[in-house]
């Protein structure tokens, strides 16, 4: 039988084909998970699947049948859905609020918060049924410190960390915990966005406390195991700030949003 923190359990991850939800994927598999990759990007989702021994299933988050299928395949395949990580972005390029579209919006709240807002709810009657579920939402710190440029961005992170607070109450008497973790790392949208405006990267790394970006399996995937495991059974709720202290006294660097995205 599998040995650590998480043997026995079974861990949806959404996005986690690339970057933070890999790096979750990969440790949770290591400590005996049984891992789902949940990833719009087949190649990129199997390829991580194959590697840790987990189950890939292709999903597209802004689609409801999709992630209302992708927790019945779940437990049809694994027996049962114990923790849930909703990591999924597709990123965006960087603009001012007034050059913003509908389509921008309506995207980006379909993603960011819809997405794992129906995870969620299909989630829940599976752990509440085996009186024990986790339930780990990434959001950001663009949108606690209302960072320029990435309007969808921020608002559908910021209404998924009241969605998870709200659930988290809600939830707690079925032993099912909801918390968020707000990360500064080297994301899969970081690293698009730094391929595009370096200069956005580099001022990143510099006005962290640390000196860097994290990274997601050294850095931010450890504190999504402790949410995820029996180590944190009284913990619902939460922020936790992953990010180097980045949130301590706001991100100090303004992007020229009149440069090409």
């Amino acid at each position: 039988m599998a040995e650590g923190r998480l043997a026995g359990r079974v861990a949806v991850i959404t996005g986690g084909g690339d970057g933070i939800g890999a790096g979750i994927a990969r440790r949770f598999a290591a400590e005996g998970a049984k891992v789902v990759v949940a990833e719009i990007n087949a190649e990129k989702g199997a390829e991580v699947a194959e590697e840790i021994g987990g189950l890939f299933i292709p999903v597209d988050v802004t689609q409801r049948d999709q992630v209302e299928g992708m927790v019945a395949t779940t437990v049809a395949e694994l027996g049962s859905l114990d923790i849930l990580v909703n990591n999924a972005w597709g990123g965006a390029g960087i603009g001012r609020v007034e050059l913003k579209t509908d389509e921008q919006l309506q995207r980006g709240f379909a993603m960011g918060y819809y997405g794992p807002f129906w995870a969620m709810r299909a989630a829940y009657p599976h752990m509440k049924a085996a009186g024990w579920g986790r339930i780990v939402n990434m959001v950001s710190l663009n949108g606690v410190n209302a960072h320029m440029g990435t309007l969808e961005y921020n608002s559908a992170k910021e209404a998924l960390r009241t969605l998870s607070r709200t659930a988290a109450r809600e939830w707690a008497p079925s032993g099912v915990t909801v918390n968020v973790i707000a990360p500064g790392a080297r994301s899969a949208a970081f690293e698009r966005i730094a391929a595009a405006r370096p200069e956005i990267a580099a001022a990143a790394d510099n006005a962290n406390p640390m000196g860097r970006m994290g990274d997601p399996l050294e850095d931010i995937a450890p504190a999504a195991l402790f949410l995820a495991s029996e180590d944190s059974r009284y913990v619902t709720g939460n922020t936790l700030f992953v990010d180097g202290g980045g949130h301590i006294n706001g991100v100090a660097w303004t992007p020229d949003l009149d440069a090409p995205s």
